[in-house]
């Protein structure tokens, strides 16, 4: 703020303040009287009074107007403070503007996974009703469960992205004995598609959240299921440099488009694959990703329409924040 903008602002009150200086000096100047005359300094302070009434009549008009005038956003301030306040509450304005619109995207994004999931979890159910109706094979009834706890968990954690801060514990994790729990409870579809599983490691010990880490596998290998055709292949294996540790899971399955794979991990993406081959609500690798991001991990996917596609969960090497962070609070 420099001196002359402050003063430009202020030009009211200095022409005020030189106007009653120059009436009570050409007064006086104008007296011929050798002595002071009180006569004469009441008449030029009242003089100077009319010109501060004036000039307050006048002030109060321009106040007025600007009054009436702030309801069409397009009005001139009346000092370098209101000036101020006017940029600060036009931004209030862009940031409130702004932020509700991220609550309608939000509200929207919602409905939208609502519909989807509703439309999605009748498919096991049907099936179910269908087992029972015929006292189908019980190892299909649980397939069919695993499908309903999977669409439960990610409504479930969708919930809960937004208040991840509350409920989660850092701890040293197995993660190839997390995925073989998981292998083992997708067993069934293993065998019925015939793919064939490779578990190129024994252990692969990172930090996270068990409960969190879980749900993240769980989201990738039931797409790499999803996508992958009868009698292909599925491999697990780890790999640790200096920087991360990764764990990498690869499928012989159909592919994934070059267009589509850049945005695979955005929220409610289908793609070409998920339009062709089965109704998804697109939102197992969004959340599988946001989880990551929140945990200090985050997946990468590589693919090649019609031969694989591979994930990679990359997770820092030695110093998780997040376990610092807890450690240091006990």
């Amino acid at each position: 703020m420099t001196v002359i903008r402050f003063l430009s602002y202020e030009k009211p009150y200095i022409y005020l303040y030189v106007t009653g200086i120059l009436i009570t000096a050409a007064v006086f100047f104008t007296d011929h009287h050798v002595g002071w005359a009180w006569g004469t300094f009441f008449y030029a302070n009242t003089l100077s009074f009319m010109v501060l009434l004036g000039f307050l009549l006048f002030r109060y008009q321009q106040h007025a107007r600007m009054l009436r005038s702030m309801k069409s956003e397009d009005y001139e301030s009346l000092s370098l403070e209101g000036e101020i306040a006017k940029v600060y509450l036009e931004e209030l304005k862009i940031q409130h503007i702004r932020e509700m619109n991220q609550i309608q995207d939000r509200q929207h994004d919602h409905y939208d996974f609502i519909v989807s999931w509703f439309h999605e979890i009748k498919t096991p159910i049907a099936v179910l009703r269908l087992l029972l109706q015929t006292n189908g094979d019980p190892n299909s009834l649980k397939e069919e469960v695993t499908k309903i706890e999977n669409y439960v968990d990610q409504a479930l954690y969708y919930a809960k992205l937004d208040s991840f801060n509350q409920d989660y514990d850092i701890q040293n994790c197995d993660l190839i004995q997390i995925a073989k729990s998981l292998i083992k409870s997708h067993s069934k579809t293993f065998f019925s598609k015939k793919i064939s599983i490779d578990l190129q490691a024994a252990s692969l010990e990172v930090q996270s959240d068990p409960k969190w880490l879980h749900f993240i596998l769980n989201q990738v290998l039931t797409n790499s299921l999803k996508y992958t055709e009868p009698d292909g292949k599925m491999t697990l294996s780890a790999y640790e440099n200096p920087q991360e540790k990764q764990l990498i899971i690869r499928d012989s399955g159909i592919g994934i488009s070059p267009t589509d794979l850049p945005r695979i991990f955005n929220r409610g993406f289908t793609g070409e694959t998920g339009r062709i081959y089965t109704k998804s609500t697109g939102m197992g690798l969004f959340l599988a990703q946001q989880l990551s991001n929140k945990l200090g991990h985050y997946i990468s996917c590589t693919s090649e329409v019609g031969v694989y596609t591979q994930f990679i969960i990359h997770f820092p090497k030695d110093d998780d924040p997040y376990l610092w962070r807890q450690k240091k609070t006990q």
